[in-house]
């Protein structure tokens, strides 16, 4: 029995080194080198500041910046320990309840748009976490996000196209990161106070 035993912890302890050990720190240290902000989680700064990551959605509710995609992550929005869907199917009320509060909210925040209102501005992502919505989204918004600042319509659709990402690998739709575009937005105003 002793003579099994000394192999048995002698090789639980190697593969414990290499496997929760060694395999990590290389791992990380080669994403550093070749992936830097990528391994630091995508940080954004503004100021020196970090305000926020290009990977984790936020919640903007003042009517002169762009909404994010809904949240189903809970208690809090964008709740990164809550990752999570609402797993609520197209046929479940409370989907459809949600959605047309959703709806009448963008209504009453733009009473003049008649526009159809794009799909992600009502419905969470699988992850409840998505940091993007569509270019058709933020185009949506465009006029309401003018007139409370203040701006030519023309120029917020022009940072909107500024913004907005192409498709990866050919597939999907444009897309245009929330807070980003959020921050380009509050930069355009401030050089307009210069």
């Amino acid at each position: 029995m002793n003579s099994m035993l000394r192999p048995a912890l002698v090789l639980f302890a190697a593969l414990s080194l290499i496997t929760g050990l060694a395999y990590p720190l290389a791992v990380t240290g080669a994403a550093r080198l070749a992936f830097p902000w990528q391994a630091e989680g995508s940080l954004v700064e503004r100021d020196g500041r970090v305000v926020g990551s290009a990977l984790i959605g936020q919640s903007f509710t003042d009517p002169g910046h762009f909404w994010s995609r809904p949240s189903a992550t809970a208690p809090m929005p964008y709740n990164a320990a809550n990752s999570a869907g609402s797993n609520l199917g197209p046929s479940n009320p409370a989907l459809a309840d949600a959605v047309r509060a959703r709806v009448a909210a963008l209504r009453a925040a733009d009473p003049g748009n008649d526009a159809p209102v794009p799909v992600d501005l009502v419905t969470a992502s699988a992850s409840g976490l998505d940091p993007d919505i569509s270019r058709a989204a933020a185009e949506y918004q465009a006029a309401r996000v003018a007139r409370v600042r203040g701006l030519p319509e023309a120029r917020v659709r022009e940072l909107v196209a500024r913004q907005a990402e192409e498709p990866s690998f050919g597939l999907g739709e444009a897309r245009v990161n929330v807070l980003k575009l959020n921050l380009a937005l509050d930069e355009l105003a401030r050089a307009g106070r210069r």
